[in-house]
């Protein structure tokens, strides 16, 4: 195995690319009847395909449907907590708004990992209470606010690096409302991100310098320097998204001295060569890049092609398979499975290949072109949302179908 080859494998497996042909390559051992683990019943899927469409309809009945981004997680009916902020805020220039957003998307995004069925947070302002994601990005969205991630106490609505690497377990724990009574899953983890992000940052002054410290917005600069004519690919923000947050992630598979990030490997792959066993995901980053999107937007860049961007191998997604019928369990789990179990990493897979089967199934029945709801639009509208639905119709306490160790860094 020689190092070039292995560089080469591990820039393969960080690309757009890599998730969506090892997952198609992992799913069809399940539709060939091959898996350990799940079969497949392509007779559920329109049936799917008719709930997600029926969703979509009833959230956004214009089908103007916004992409699934974090920011949609600052919003509820009536209010848009991020607008409201930058109407006070009134940054000078679109630069440093962009900026502003970039570094509340990325902190926000990496602190999103599942938080257990029991954790809450309840909204002091609008006494709003929440759970899971939605729960998170008011808890990291207050924090932010309140300049919890800002070093300069003249500009608190940012994070730096200075600040990052110095949230204590103590004002995490705050900020997260996390008590006894109220456990949230991987706090320890999520936290540590933080301080694995500041020194992100400042290893990559070339994607993430500003004029002064580092700080995660500093991205949105870089992206925008590698816009051609005012248009980006969606493809390239995950290409730098990849690159630069790589090395915060905790040790998992290395190739050549390089993270892979979220990918994990399976033992039903594998031809010998450096990766081949490797299946990679980049969920969080997959959905970072979405989340970066609007900054980049008033930054003043077109983002393009947003469907090379894959699905996200989420529990929510994955549940919408798993509860509708199109994957079925070869035998019943119940005791949780840690992320790298290779029923979770075909779970994983097959919820890749199977948004993309059900994507344009969903816009023949809304009449739609995927210009007009791209994969992420339909992720919001939508596949996320119906998993939801599901979930809370199959399980009283509205826990996915299958259930996962979290340290707090992948799902």
């Amino acid at each position: 195995m020689t190092e070039s080859a292995e560089l080469e494998a591990a820039r393969y497996l960080l690309s757009a690319t890599a998730v969506r042909e090892r997952s198609a390559m992992l799913f069809s051992r399940i539709e060939n009847g091959s898996s350990e683990h799940f079969s497949f019943d392509p007779a559920a899927m329109p049936a799917i395909a008719d709930r997600v469409a029926a969703v979509t309809r009833e959230r956004y009945p214009d089908l103007a449907v916004p992409l699934h981004a974090r920011f949609r997680h600052f919003e509820s009916p009536g209010l848009d907590r991020f607008a409201s902020l930058a109407a006070a805020r009134a940054w000078s220039t679109p630069e440093e708004a962009a900026r502003a957003m970039g570094d509340l998307a990325i902190v926000s995004v990496l602190l999103d990992a599942g938080a257990g069925p029991a954790w809450r947070y309840r909204e002091a302002a609008t006494g709003e209470v929440a759970g899971r994601s939605e729960g998170l990005a008011l808890a990291s969205f207050a924090m932010f606010a309140a300049g919890s991630f800002s070093a300069v106490p003249a500009d608190p609505l940012r994070a730096d690096a200075a600040a990052l690497e110095l949230v204590s377990a103590e004002e995490f724990a705050s900020g997260f409302q996390i008590t006894p009574d109220n456990p949230l899953e991987g706090a320890e983890g999520r936290r540590e991100l933080l301080a694995r992000l500041a020194e992100a940052t400042r290893a990559a002054p070339d994607l993430f310098a500003t004029e002064d410290d580092p700080r995660p917005g500093g991205l949105i600069d870089a992206l925008a320097a590698e816009a051609e004519d005012g248009e980006l690919p969606a493809s390239a923000i995950l290409d730098m998204v990849l690159e630069g947050l790589a090395p915060i992630w905790p040790s998992r598979l290395e190739l050549g001295g390089i993270a892979l990030g979220d990918a994990w490997r399976h033992p039903a792959l594998g031809d010998g060569t450096p990766g081949s066993d490797i299946v990679p995901f980049h969920k969080l980053s997959t959905w970072l890049s979405l989340s970066l999107i609007e900054p980049l937007v008033i930054r003043g860049v077109d983002v393009v092609d947003l469907d090379a961007l894959p699905g996200l191998a989420e529990y929510r997604n994955g549940g919408l398979f798993v509860d509708g019928g199109a994957l079925r369990l070869r035998e019943p789990q119940t005791a949780p499975l840690p992320v790298d179990h290779p029923l979770i990493v075909e779970w994983r897979a097959a919820t890749v290949t199977l948004l993309d089967r059900l994507a344009p199934m969903v816009r023949e029945r809304l009449d739609a072109t995927p210009e007009a709801l791209p994969l992420a639009a339909i992720l919001e509208g939508g596949t996320w949302a119906t998993g939801r639905l599901l979930a809370a119709e199959a399980r009283p306490d509205r826990t996915p179908p299958i259930a996962i160790v979290s340290d707090g860094t992948v799902f």
